[in-house]
Protein backbone atom coordinates (compact mmCIF):
# COMPACT_ATOMS: atom_id res chain seq x y z
CA UNK A 1 0.00 0.00 0.00
CA UNK A 2 3.14 2.38 -0.48
CA UNK A 3 2.41 3.16 -3.99
CA UNK A 4 2.69 6.70 -5.67
CA UNK A 5 -0.94 6.70 -6.01
CA UNK A 6 -1.37 5.66 -2.52
CA UNK A 7 0.62 8.29 -1.33
CA UNK A 8 -0.88 11.21 -3.31
CA UNK A 9 -4.67 10.13 -1.96
CA UNK A 10 -3.58 10.35 1.53
CA UNK A 11 -1.84 13.93 1.32
CA UNK A 12 -4.91 14.87 -0.45
CA UNK A 13 -6.85 13.34 2.62
CA UNK A 14 -4.21 15.06 5.27
CA UNK A 15 -4.74 18.15 2.68
CA UNK A 16 -1.12 18.60 1.96
CA UNK A 17 -1.24 17.77 -1.32
CA UNK A 18 0.18 20.31 -4.58
CA UNK A 19 -2.72 22.01 -6.30
CA UNK A 20 -1.93 20.09 -9.23
CA UNK A 21 -2.41 16.92 -7.44
CA UNK A 22 -5.63 18.34 -5.58
CA UNK A 23 -7.23 19.27 -9.25
CA UNK A 24 -6.65 15.49 -10.59
CA UNK A 25 -7.25 13.86 -7.48
CA UNK A 26 -10.99 15.31 -8.00
CA UNK A 27 -11.42 15.60 -11.48
CA UNK A 28 -10.94 11.78 -11.32
CA UNK A 29 -13.48 11.63 -8.56
CA UNK A 30 -15.94 13.21 -10.05
CA UNK A 31 -15.82 10.73 -12.84
CA UNK A 32 -15.73 7.83 -11.08
CA UNK A 33 -17.10 8.85 -7.40
CA UNK A 34 -20.86 8.06 -8.12
CA UNK A 35 -19.81 4.40 -9.30
CA UNK A 36 -20.89 1.68 -7.06
CA UNK A 37 -17.73 -0.40 -8.28
CA UNK A 38 -14.55 -0.39 -10.31
CA UNK A 39 -13.02 -3.37 -11.57
CA UNK A 40 -9.63 -3.32 -10.59
CA UNK A 41 -8.52 -5.27 -13.41
CA UNK A 42 -9.66 -3.06 -15.94
CA UNK A 43 -7.32 -1.98 -18.26
CA UNK A 44 -5.53 1.27 -16.77
CA UNK A 45 -4.05 2.93 -19.99
CA UNK A 46 -7.84 3.00 -21.31
CA UNK A 47 -8.50 4.46 -17.56
CA UNK A 48 -5.69 7.32 -17.75
CA UNK A 49 -7.13 8.34 -21.17
CA UNK A 50 -10.33 8.55 -20.27
CA UNK A 51 -9.12 10.40 -17.07
CA UNK A 52 -7.02 12.61 -19.42
CA UNK A 53 -10.41 13.08 -21.45
CA UNK A 54 -12.11 14.28 -18.24
CA UNK A 55 -10.22 17.06 -17.24
CA UNK A 56 -9.88 18.59 -20.45
CA UNK A 57 -13.71 18.07 -21.06
CA UNK A 58 -14.24 19.56 -17.70
CA UNK A 59 -11.87 22.47 -18.67
CA UNK A 60 -13.00 23.11 -22.42
CA UNK A 61 -15.44 25.27 -23.35
CA UNK A 62 -16.46 27.35 -26.64
CA UNK A 63 -14.12 30.12 -25.88
CA UNK A 64 -10.22 30.30 -26.01
CA UNK A 65 -9.26 28.40 -22.57
CA UNK A 66 -6.17 28.42 -20.09
CA UNK A 67 -4.66 24.83 -19.98
CA UNK A 68 -3.39 22.51 -16.94
CA UNK A 69 0.14 23.43 -15.62
CA UNK A 70 2.34 21.08 -17.02
CA UNK A 71 2.94 19.95 -13.31
CA UNK A 72 -0.12 18.01 -13.74
CA UNK A 73 0.89 15.93 -16.48
CA UNK A 74 3.53 14.09 -14.48
CA UNK A 75 0.69 13.03 -11.82
CA UNK A 76 -2.05 11.27 -14.30
CA UNK A 77 0.65 8.09 -14.85
CA UNK A 78 0.71 7.42 -11.02
CA UNK A 79 -2.75 8.48 -9.78
CA UNK A 80 -4.76 6.07 -11.81
CA UNK A 81 -4.21 2.55 -10.25
CA UNK A 82 -5.55 0.04 -9.18
CA UNK A 83 -4.96 1.22 -5.50
CA UNK A 84 -6.91 4.52 -6.53
CA UNK A 85 -10.14 2.39 -7.11
CA UNK A 86 -9.76 1.00 -3.21
CA UNK A 87 -9.46 4.65 -1.62
CA UNK A 88 -12.20 6.22 -3.87
CA UNK A 89 -14.75 3.52 -4.97
CA UNK A 90 -16.76 4.13 -1.49
CA UNK A 91 -20.45 2.51 -2.81
CA UNK A 92 -23.36 1.52 -0.83
CA UNK A 93 -22.02 -0.29 2.53
CA UNK A 94 -18.21 0.76 0.93
CA UNK A 95 -17.32 4.28 3.75
CA UNK A 96 -18.49 5.89 6.00
CA UNK A 97 -19.40 9.61 4.49
CA UNK A 98 -22.43 10.99 4.63
CA UNK A 99 -25.39 11.01 2.39
CA UNK A 100 -27.64 13.81 1.42
CA UNK A 101 -30.96 13.82 3.40
CA UNK A 102 -33.71 14.66 0.74
CA UNK A 103 -37.64 14.94 1.96
CA UNK A 104 -38.65 16.39 -1.70
CA UNK A 105 -35.82 16.64 -4.55
CA UNK A 106 -35.53 20.51 -6.32
CA UNK A 107 -35.30 20.58 -9.41
CA UNK A 108 -33.09 22.53 -11.78
CA UNK A 109 -34.10 25.81 -13.25
CA UNK A 110 -35.63 26.75 -16.92
CA UNK A 111 -35.89 29.32 -19.33
CA UNK A 112 -38.28 31.78 -18.16
CA UNK A 113 -38.60 35.40 -17.40
CA UNK A 114 -40.81 38.31 -16.63
CA UNK A 115 -41.33 41.11 -19.57
CA UNK A 116 -42.19 44.56 -18.16
CA UNK A 117 -43.57 47.01 -20.62
CA UNK A 118 -43.55 50.71 -20.26
CA UNK A 119 -46.78 50.59 -19.97
CA UNK A 120 -46.64 48.66 -17.08
CA UNK A 121 -47.99 45.87 -18.27
CA UNK A 122 -46.20 42.20 -17.48
CA UNK A 123 -45.76 39.01 -19.51
CA UNK A 124 -44.46 35.87 -18.56
CA UNK A 125 -42.68 34.55 -21.33
CA UNK A 126 -42.29 30.82 -20.41
CA UNK A 127 -46.43 31.25 -20.66
CA UNK A 128 -46.69 33.63 -23.57
CA UNK A 129 -47.22 32.04 -26.83
CA UNK A 130 -44.68 32.23 -29.89
CA UNK A 131 -45.33 35.50 -31.69
CA UNK A 132 -45.93 38.91 -31.61
CA UNK A 133 -46.32 40.22 -27.92
CA UNK A 134 -46.34 44.38 -28.26
CA UNK A 135 -45.22 46.87 -30.34
CA UNK A 136 -44.05 50.05 -28.84
CA UNK A 137 -42.06 53.23 -29.78
CA UNK A 138 -41.57 51.83 -33.50
CA UNK A 139 -40.46 48.46 -32.30
CA UNK A 140 -41.72 45.13 -32.68
CA UNK A 141 -41.81 42.96 -29.82
CA UNK A 142 -41.84 38.93 -30.76
CA UNK A 143 -41.36 36.05 -29.09
CA UNK A 144 -39.91 33.17 -31.59
CA UNK A 145 -40.49 29.53 -32.18
CA UNK A 146 -37.27 28.98 -29.97
CA UNK A 147 -38.43 30.86 -27.03
CA UNK A 148 -36.26 33.87 -27.32
CA UNK A 149 -37.35 37.58 -27.02
CA UNK A 150 -36.31 39.46 -29.79
CA UNK A 151 -36.92 43.41 -30.51
CA UNK A 152 -37.28 44.57 -34.28
CA UNK A 153 -36.99 48.30 -35.21
CA UNK A 154 -40.95 48.62 -37.44
CA UNK A 155 -40.29 52.21 -38.05
CA UNK A 156 -36.78 53.96 -37.67
CA UNK A 157 -36.99 57.03 -35.39
CA UNK A 158 -35.39 58.87 -32.48
CA UNK A 159 -34.78 58.18 -28.70
CA UNK A 160 -37.53 57.06 -26.52
CA UNK A 161 -37.54 57.63 -22.82
CA UNK A 162 -39.48 54.71 -21.73
CA UNK A 163 -37.97 51.67 -20.55
CA UNK A 164 -38.54 47.62 -20.78
CA UNK A 165 -37.42 45.19 -18.25
CA UNK A 166 -36.33 41.40 -18.61
CA UNK A 167 -36.52 40.05 -15.18
CA UNK A 168 -35.23 36.91 -14.27
CA UNK A 169 -36.72 34.66 -10.75
CA UNK A 170 -34.40 32.70 -9.10
CA UNK A 171 -34.26 29.66 -10.93
CA UNK A 172 -34.79 31.22 -14.18
CA UNK A 173 -32.45 32.41 -17.32
CA UNK A 174 -33.45 33.98 -21.02
CA UNK A 175 -32.22 35.30 -23.96
CA UNK A 176 -32.97 38.53 -25.44
CA UNK A 177 -32.45 39.96 -29.15
CA UNK A 178 -31.76 43.11 -28.98
CA UNK A 179 -32.89 45.84 -32.01
CA UNK A 180 -29.21 46.49 -32.95
CA UNK A 181 -28.84 42.39 -33.51
CA UNK A 182 -26.54 42.19 -30.10
CA UNK A 183 -27.99 39.11 -28.29
CA UNK A 184 -27.83 38.76 -24.18
CA UNK A 185 -27.94 35.91 -22.46
CA UNK A 186 -29.55 36.57 -18.49
CA UNK A 187 -28.60 34.61 -15.97
CA UNK A 188 -31.06 33.84 -13.09
CA UNK A 189 -31.97 36.60 -9.90
CA UNK A 190 -31.39 38.89 -12.98
CA UNK A 191 -32.73 41.77 -14.28
CA UNK A 192 -32.13 44.21 -17.95
CA UNK A 193 -33.36 47.52 -18.69
CA UNK A 194 -33.44 49.26 -21.33
CA UNK A 195 -35.63 51.38 -23.81
CA UNK A 196 -37.01 49.78 -26.56
CA UNK A 197 -35.36 51.17 -29.27
CA UNK A 198 -32.02 51.07 -26.91
CA UNK A 199 -30.44 54.41 -27.79
CA UNK A 200 -29.87 57.08 -24.97
CA UNK A 201 -28.40 59.98 -25.63
CA UNK A 202 -26.62 58.11 -29.07
CA UNK A 203 -25.71 55.11 -27.45
CA UNK A 204 -27.04 51.67 -27.17
CA UNK A 205 -27.62 51.54 -23.51
CA UNK A 206 -28.67 49.10 -20.86
CA UNK A 207 -28.67 48.50 -17.40
CA UNK A 208 -28.08 45.30 -15.44
CA UNK A 209 -28.46 43.75 -12.14
CA UNK A 210 -27.56 40.10 -11.49
CA UNK A 211 -25.47 38.25 -14.27
CA UNK A 212 -25.66 38.45 -18.20
CA UNK A 213 -23.25 37.39 -21.15
CA UNK A 214 -23.32 39.79 -23.98
CA UNK A 215 -23.11 39.22 -27.73
CA UNK A 216 -22.40 43.04 -29.61
CA UNK A 217 -23.16 44.13 -32.47
CA UNK A 218 -20.69 46.27 -34.03
CA UNK A 219 -21.59 49.72 -34.36
CA UNK A 220 -18.91 52.02 -34.25
CA UNK A 221 -21.19 55.38 -34.15
CA UNK A 222 -23.19 54.09 -31.86
CA UNK A 223 -20.75 52.43 -28.60
CA UNK A 224 -22.52 49.64 -26.40
CA UNK A 225 -22.81 51.30 -22.65
CA UNK A 226 -24.17 48.50 -19.62
CA UNK A 227 -24.80 50.33 -16.43
CA UNK A 228 -24.69 48.55 -13.12
CA UNK A 229 -24.44 49.95 -9.60
CA UNK A 230 -20.77 50.11 -9.00
CA UNK A 231 -19.41 50.22 -12.76
CA UNK A 232 -19.87 51.40 -16.56
CA UNK A 233 -18.70 49.09 -19.32
CA UNK A 234 -18.40 50.66 -22.78
CA UNK A 235 -17.63 48.77 -26.28
CA UNK A 236 -18.10 49.19 -29.92
CA UNK A 237 -18.51 45.02 -30.87
CA UNK A 238 -17.22 42.41 -28.29
CA UNK A 239 -18.19 39.06 -26.35
CA UNK A 240 -18.14 39.63 -22.28
CA UNK A 241 -19.65 38.66 -18.99
CA UNK A 242 -20.63 40.94 -16.51
CA UNK A 243 -21.43 38.91 -12.55
CA UNK A 244 -23.07 42.19 -10.78
CA UNK A 245 -24.83 40.68 -8.04
CA UNK A 246 -25.56 42.38 -4.84
CA UNK A 247 -24.77 39.65 -2.55
CA UNK A 248 -21.15 39.16 -4.18
CA UNK A 249 -18.58 41.40 -3.60
CA UNK A 250 -17.29 42.58 -6.41
CA UNK A 251 -18.41 43.35 -9.94
CA UNK A 252 -17.04 41.45 -12.42
CA UNK A 253 -16.54 42.04 -15.97
CA UNK A 254 -14.65 39.09 -17.94
CA UNK A 255 -13.83 39.74 -21.63
CA UNK A 256 -13.98 36.76 -23.97
CA UNK A 257 -13.24 38.88 -27.16
CA UNK A 258 -12.70 42.16 -28.83
CA UNK A 259 -12.01 45.33 -25.88
CA UNK A 260 -14.16 46.99 -23.11
CA UNK A 261 -13.85 49.74 -21.06
CA UNK A 262 -14.69 49.40 -17.55
CA UNK A 263 -15.20 53.21 -15.75
CA UNK A 264 -15.51 52.98 -12.09
CA UNK A 265 -18.70 55.42 -10.55
CA UNK A 266 -16.16 56.54 -8.15
CA UNK A 267 -13.47 57.37 -10.80
CA UNK A 268 -10.90 55.39 -12.75
CA UNK A 269 -11.11 53.03 -15.44
CA UNK A 270 -9.54 50.64 -17.34
CA UNK A 271 -9.34 49.05 -20.64
CA UNK A 272 -9.52 45.17 -20.69
CA UNK A 273 -7.76 42.67 -23.41
CA UNK A 274 -9.17 39.25 -23.99
CA UNK A 275 -8.56 36.40 -21.19
CA UNK A 276 -8.57 39.61 -18.37
CA UNK A 277 -11.18 40.27 -16.12
CA UNK A 278 -11.76 43.82 -14.00
CA UNK A 279 -13.07 43.66 -10.71
CA UNK A 280 -14.61 46.14 -8.93
CA UNK A 281 -17.13 47.20 -5.86
CA UNK A 282 -17.26 50.43 -6.32
CA UNK A 283 -14.24 52.28 -4.43
CA UNK A 284 -11.58 50.75 -7.07
CA UNK A 285 -10.62 48.57 -10.29
CA UNK A 286 -8.41 45.44 -10.54
CA UNK A 287 -7.42 43.86 -13.82
CA UNK A 288 -6.00 40.05 -13.94
CA UNK A 289 -5.67 37.62 -16.27
CA UNK A 290 -8.02 34.89 -15.38
CA UNK A 291 -9.81 31.26 -16.61
CA UNK A 292 -12.73 32.97 -18.70
CA UNK A 293 -14.29 29.48 -19.32
CA UNK A 294 -14.69 29.12 -15.41
CA UNK A 295 -17.10 32.69 -15.78
CA UNK A 296 -19.07 31.57 -18.68
CA UNK A 297 -19.68 28.12 -17.88
CA UNK A 298 -23.36 28.74 -16.77
CA UNK A 299 -23.77 29.75 -20.52
CA UNK A 300 -22.39 26.10 -21.56
CA UNK A 301 -25.64 24.85 -18.81
CA UNK A 302 -22.74 24.26 -16.15
CA UNK A 303 -22.22 25.52 -12.49
CA UNK A 304 -18.88 25.45 -12.74
CA UNK A 305 -16.65 25.44 -8.96
CA UNK A 306 -12.69 26.14 -9.17
CA UNK A 307 -11.32 26.95 -6.56
CA UNK A 308 -14.13 27.40 -5.09
CA UNK A 309 -15.30 28.18 -1.02
CA UNK A 310 -18.67 26.38 0.12
CA UNK A 311 -20.10 29.84 0.04
CA UNK A 312 -19.70 30.42 -3.38
CA UNK A 313 -20.85 27.48 -5.00
CA UNK A 314 -23.93 27.56 -2.48
CA UNK A 315 -24.99 31.20 -4.11
CA UNK A 316 -24.52 29.68 -7.32
CA UNK A 317 -26.72 26.43 -6.50
CA UNK A 318 -29.26 29.38 -4.46
CA UNK A 319 -30.13 31.22 -7.60
CA UNK A 320 -30.33 28.19 -9.90
CA UNK A 321 -32.14 26.12 -8.00
CA UNK A 322 -33.98 28.84 -6.02
CA UNK A 323 -33.40 27.43 -2.68
CA UNK A 324 -32.66 29.40 0.69
CA UNK A 325 -29.23 27.91 2.26
CA UNK A 326 -28.93 27.92 6.22
CA UNK A 327 -25.63 27.07 7.63
CA UNK A 328 -25.35 25.21 11.15
CA UNK A 329 -22.38 25.13 12.75
CA UNK A 330 -19.06 25.16 12.01
CA UNK A 331 -18.31 26.10 7.92
CA UNK A 332 -16.49 23.98 5.79
CA UNK A 333 -13.03 25.82 5.28
CA UNK A 334 -12.11 23.50 1.90
CA UNK A 335 -12.07 24.58 -1.77
CA UNK A 336 -13.96 22.52 -4.37
CA UNK A 337 -12.62 21.70 -7.97
CA UNK A 338 -15.32 20.64 -11.10
CA UNK A 339 -18.04 21.16 -12.79
CA UNK A 340 -21.84 19.29 -12.74
CA UNK A 341 -24.45 20.03 -14.98
CA UNK A 342 -27.24 22.61 -14.20
CA UNK A 343 -29.73 20.07 -15.49
CA UNK A 344 -29.40 17.77 -12.90
CA UNK A 345 -31.34 17.77 -9.59
CA UNK A 346 -30.13 19.34 -6.56
CA UNK A 347 -30.03 16.48 -4.84
CA UNK A 348 -27.33 15.06 -7.39
CA UNK A 349 -25.22 17.76 -7.03
CA UNK A 350 -25.29 17.82 -3.55
CA UNK A 351 -24.13 14.38 -3.31
CA UNK A 352 -21.49 14.84 -5.69
CA UNK A 353 -20.22 17.57 -3.00
CA UNK A 354 -20.73 15.04 -0.52
CA UNK A 355 -18.05 12.79 -1.58
CA UNK A 356 -15.17 14.98 -0.67
CA UNK A 357 -15.81 13.73 2.68
CA UNK A 358 -15.72 18.24 3.85
CA UNK A 359 -19.79 18.41 3.97
CA UNK A 360 -22.96 17.01 4.13
CA UNK A 361 -26.42 18.79 3.34
CA UNK A 362 -30.14 18.42 4.09
CA UNK A 363 -33.14 19.63 2.12
CA UNK A 364 -36.56 20.14 3.48
CA UNK A 365 -38.98 21.16 1.19
CA UNK A 366 -36.81 24.84 -1.08
CA UNK A 367 -34.26 25.01 2.35
CA UNK A 368 -30.70 23.23 2.07
CA UNK A 369 -29.40 23.03 4.86
CA UNK A 370 -25.42 22.78 5.06
CA UNK A 371 -23.13 21.30 7.82
CA UNK A 372 -18.74 20.46 8.01
CA UNK A 373 -18.52 16.88 8.18
CA UNK A 374 -17.32 15.82 11.50
CA UNK A 375 -15.62 12.53 11.43
CA UNK A 376 -16.22 9.30 13.08
CA UNK A 377 -13.37 9.02 16.51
Amino acid sequence: MNSPAIQIIERYKLGTCTPGEKLLVEAWFMKYGSEEAVDSNLDIERIKAEMWQTIQTRREFRVKRMWLPVAVAGVVACIISGAAFYYFQLGPGKGNYPQTITKADVSPGRSGATLTLASGKQIRLHDAANGELASEAGVTISKSANGQLVYSIAQPGGEDGAFNTLTTAKGETYQVRLPDGSLVHLNAASSLKYTPSLMENGKRTVQLNGEGYFEISKDIGHPFVVKSDAQEVEVLGTHFNINAYDDEQASRTTLLEGAVKVSVKGGGSAIIKPGEQAATNGAGLKVARVDVGDEVAWINGDIQFDNKSIEDIMRLIARWYDVEVIYEGERPDAKWYGSVSRTRNLSQVLRMMEKSREVYFRIAGRTVYVTKYQPEE
